[in-house]
């Protein structure tokens, strides 16, 4: 269901009368157009990434690797976002005779990006820089997934913005109202809102519980799919906008993508942390940042050393 982006938005149950009626459009230059959309998540990126910077020393990752990340993690996640999104409603992008339309599929200014394109994508990139750094993946994405954290958090607000990615009809008091007319109006889920809420705890609990007791690296990266997986399945089955798996049912309802990619990252997120935590229990002193900390101390022993036996030897 399509709503109208001029009219107000309002949450009568919590506000009463109180509307607000801002445009999805920031500002313009000429004829161009500059969305809230857009500058909501390019300020979730920057956010993000100044966060990250200051906790690359709690993981023994260098904040160049966190800039590499990023610089190639911006054109390969909106790459998979929209290829996510095209191959899912590919009938949306085809001819009359089939093909391809390489033209709408590459308009991502028309709309169209799903952040678990984004996600798989930038984990296969994450891989990739790895394996050229001879990093441990999982160091760099227990700092990688506070970021996601952030940038999902902020940017739903970029979806309320376009009155876009909202859940099914409900009286609920914090129902959102939309308008699909002048004179007609709905009363749905904000979902923008539950997923953003969703991710701040997710964060919160990564940096006060989680990290704090972290005993191997990828600790921080499993959790993370596990709680936005759980999260993700519920807000999946409250929208009205999924993306289906084809035409493919299952118990006679079509099967959403999001929350079926979701139920099985839970159960995946929650079998590896099961291995690593309880069949496979991980020396907490093998961890990248733990492993550099010994080398500086042994570097700064051997210095030491020198300097006494100059001093022994002076006396």
């Amino acid at each position: 269901m399509s709503v109208l982006k001029s009219m107000p938005v309002s949450f009568p149950g919590l506000f009463g009368e109180w509307e607000m009626t801002a445009s999805p459009v920031c500002f313009s230059i000429g004829e161009k157009h500059i969305y809230w959309y857009g500058v909501i998540i390019a300020s979730g990126l920057l956010l993000a990434l100044m966060f990250c910077l200051r906790q690359t020393r709690h993981y023994g990752v260098e904040e160049d690797d966190i800039y590499d990340l990023v610089i190639w993690g911006i054109p390969v996640g909106i790459l998979g976002a929209r290829t996510y999104y095209v191959i899912f409603y590919l009938s949306r992008f085809q001819n009359a005779d089939g093909t391809l339309n390489f033209r709408k599929a590459i308009a991502i200014w028309d709309g169209g990006l799903a952040i678990y394109g984004a996600i798989i994508a930038c984990m296969v990139l994450a891989f990739v820089l790895c394996r050229v750094k001879k990093l441990p993946m999982g160091a760099v994405t227990d700092v990688a997934v506070m970021g996601l954290l952030i940038g999902q958090m902020i940017g739903r607000w970029g979806n309320f913005m376009n009155r876009e990615a909202f859940g099914a009809e409900t009286t609920l008091p914090w129902r959102m109202r939309l308008w699909v007319s002048v004179s007609e109006y709905i009363e749905v889920h904000p979902t923008f809102l539950y997923e953003s809420l969703w991710n701040l705890l997710g964060l919160l609990l990564i940096v006060l519980v989680v990290s704090k007791a972290r005993r191997f690296d990828g600790e921080n990266t499993w959790f993370y799919f596990l709680w936005y997986g759980l999260g993700r399945t519920w807000v999946e089955g409250l929208r009205t906008d999924s993306l289906y798996l084809f035409d493919w049912q299952l118990f006679g309802q079509p099967i959403r993508v999001s929350q079926a990619l979701s139920i099985t990252m839970v159960l995946v997120s929650a079998l590896m942390l099961l291995y690593h935590l309880k069949l496979r229990p991980h020396d907490p002193e093998q961890m990248l940042v733990r492993r550099k900390a010994r080398l500086a101390e042994e570097g700064n022993n051997d210095t030491a050393e020198p300097a006494e036996n100059e001093k022994e030897r002076g006396m």
